[in-house]
């Protein structure tokens, strides 16, 4: 349901900025910045701070949580256990910018994450979708998805 709703969001935001209207906002990249460090330090309320207090979040299997609070909530328990020494890095932002929203594709990967025995688990490569009120830079709507999990596409 939370992935639908995420999905019917994200995909018109991205499709409606004027051809040219990607853009590498120096804003957005900062915002990544504190996002990942956040993540690499595994400080849930830093990184629950980057989202606005009625932003939406959905992890890669559309399960997640409502509200800057209930994001931090759901983070910690992940950022404490099988997240703990992880590692993320972005690869990639595409932005698209209009004056009210920003629609951002940010590609990522993640090293050092355990599964629930404590195995390793090998690098997660992911793509964020997030949508952003245009003048705020804080997170409103963001979807984690596992595209390393995703099948290649044929030749």
């Amino acid at each position: 349901m939370i992935r639908s709703a995420i999905c019917l969001v994200l995909f018109p935001l991205l499709l409606m900025a004027p051809t040219g209207a990607e853009t590498n906002d120096p804003a957005i990249r900062a915002g990544m910045d504190r996002l990942m460090d956040a993540w690499n330090h595994h400080d849930t309320k830093a990184f629950a701070g980057i989202f606005s207090e009625d932003a939406d979040f959905a992890n890669r299997r559309g399960t997640g949580a409502r509200g800057r609070a209930k994001i931090e909530e759901f983070h910690a328990p992940r950022l404490a256990t099988v997240c703990s020494q992880s590692h993320q890095e972005y690869t990639e932002i595409k932005t698209r910018l209009r004056p009210d929203v920003a629609a951002v594709a940010v590609r990522s990967k993640m090293t050092g994450a355990i599964d629930a025995q404590a195995n390793p688990r090998p690098q997660r490569d992911g793509l964020l979708s997030l949508a952003n009120s245009a003048g705020q830079r804080e997170i409103a709507v963001m979807h984690n998805l596992d595209i390393s999990a995703l099948p290649l596409p044929p030749k």
